[in-house]
């Protein structure tokens, strides 16, 4: 017997009623993020020597490395978080409405902890006035780091006013369910409010949503993202005209993984959850997964066979390195094996499970994180002219910069927990649609319920 669908009062649930694993989750980010607090501390008390960062050429090592492949893998999450949602509203696919505003949420925090990483690897706060904000009006025009700056920030005032535009009603509808202690926010999200700007609004989110689909593969993780790598000849393990889908792909299947997470954590802290994100999106989030991790490997491929078989002697030695470090193969082998797991899913040789699927996108998720740092790395230990010395040098990164990943994870979780306490994370109107019955998972490629199963031997007999 199926349980009964999602309602209102489950989407207020996490503003009024804290569980104890809510608790838990916000402790174990907590911690996470006064680790890395506590090593920012000690790496501005001693300066940048205490990373595993250091001059190229004649310090014989790398000035990029975990801080900028996370600032990669952050904007790229954020990338495809925001295309996830303008997907959903721009082609009404109704079926993922209860993730649209969570992968929104997700777009902010994690083009934050992006920029957070930039102050970070920048060494001193007052850099990023002295070096970033002072120097754009005349670096604007030619810099690739300032087209860099300008995109990431159109897309969070895009994100924002989107996230905005659409919260409005649904806290005007449920403001006799929300805690009045909070009732100065709730004014002002509701400033001049009426109803009759719900059509308009849904118009503009619309258009915002077309934008957004546009501009994704022309100016982000298809575009300016990569153009700071692929446009450098003297990198030969950065230039070329793969990076920019190479990107893309990675952004997608990342923003995949990281959206799976959160649902995940949700439908666990809260009762009631699975109905209000059913199993169903899940299994659909990660055969959207599973597709843009297959592009992804396949642009590697082309990558590695174009870099290896009768190449330039520059690409040669770059390629030959990726090739015969290990750890870029345990990156490609956490991307296929979440591959392979949906396959089987979806041809019926697995059967759907959260914890299986949650697995695949961490898995996803980290192969992303491990790629990208590599390539940042082994752009610069590589480069087509060296400077000073032969032999390239060495890079690992410390704790120091171990502890931002760490950390910025912790710090997007504490978001998400102050969020889900403020405003709905799920749109009133996912589940005013009736929630998705179980006859609707199978009809849709997705999750083998045992009422299905019922119903089609009831038919058999």
């Amino acid at each position: 017997m199926s349980m009964p669908d999602a309602d209102a009062d489950d989407l207020i649930r996490p503003i009024r009623k804290p569980t104890r694993a809510y608790f838990l989750v916000a402790a174990l980010a907590g911690i996470a993020s006064v680790v890395f607090v506590a090593a920012y501390i000690l790496q501005l008390s001693q300066g940048m020597e205490v990373t595993g960062l250091s001059d190229w050429g004649s310090g014989g090592g790398s000035t990029w490395g975990l801080y900028i492949g996370t600032f990669i893998w952050w904007v790229g999450i954020a990338h495809g978080g925001i295309v996830i949602s303008a997907a959903v509203r721009l082609l009404k696919l109704e079926k993922y409405e209860p993730v649209a505003r969570i992968a929104e949420l997700l777009t902010i925090g994690a083009l934050s902890m992006a920029g957070l990483m930039i102050v970070v690897h920048l060494g001193r706060p007052d850099r990023v006035v002295w070096s970033v904000v002072q120097a754009y009006p005349t670096t604007v025009h030619t810099s690739p780091l300032a087209w860099d700056l300008t995109v990431i920030t159109l897309y969070f005032v895009l994100t924002a006013t989107y996230l905005s535009l659409t919260l409005r009603s649904d806290v005007y509808r449920l403001r006799d369910k929300l805690p009045d202690i909070l009732d100065p926010l709730y004014s002002l999200l509701l400033f001049r409010y009426d109803t009759d700007e719900d059509p308009v609004v849904e118009r503009m989110a619309w258009w915002l949503a077309l934008a957004i689909i546009v501009l994704a593969p022309l100016l982000l993780h298809g575009g300016v993202i990569p153009w700071l790598f692929q446009l450098t000849p003297s990198m030969p393990g950065w230039y070329g005209g793969l990076t920019s889908p190479t990107f893309l792909s990675a952004a997608l299947s990342s923003a995949m993984g990281g959206v799976i997470v959160v649902c995940f954590v949700f439908r666990k802290v809260y009762t009631n959850w699975d109905k209000v994100i059913p199993d169903d999106v899940i299994w659909g989030l990660g055969w959207w997964m599973g597709i843009f991790a297959l592009i992804f490997i396949w642009l590697q491929l082309q990558r590695m066979i174009t870099g290896l078989y009768a190449p330039p002697l520059d690409v040669e030695t770059v390629m030959t390195a990726t090739a015969e470090f290990w750890l870029y193969w345990v990156a490609m082998l956490l991307m296929f094996l979440p591959l392979a797991y949906v396959a089987f899913q979806h041809f019926g040789i697995l059967k759907f499970s959260e914890r299986g699927m949650l697995v695949a996108a961490i898995a996803v998720v980290l192969g992303i994180l491990v790629e990208k740092t590599l390539f940042t790395v082994e752009g610069l230990l590589y480069p087509a002219t060296q400077l000073y010395e032969n032999t390239p040098g060495n890079y690992f990164p410390t704790w120091i910069e171990m502890s931002s990943v760490l950390g910025t994870t912790g710090l997007i979780i504490l978001f998400f927990l102050l969020v889900s306490k403020l405003i709905p994370i799920v749109e009133l109107k996912s589940v005013e649609h009736g929630g998705h019955g179980e006859e609707e998972a199978v009809a849709d490629g997705g999750v083998e319920t045992e009422t299905c199963a019922e119903g089609a031997q009831e038919g058999g007999d």
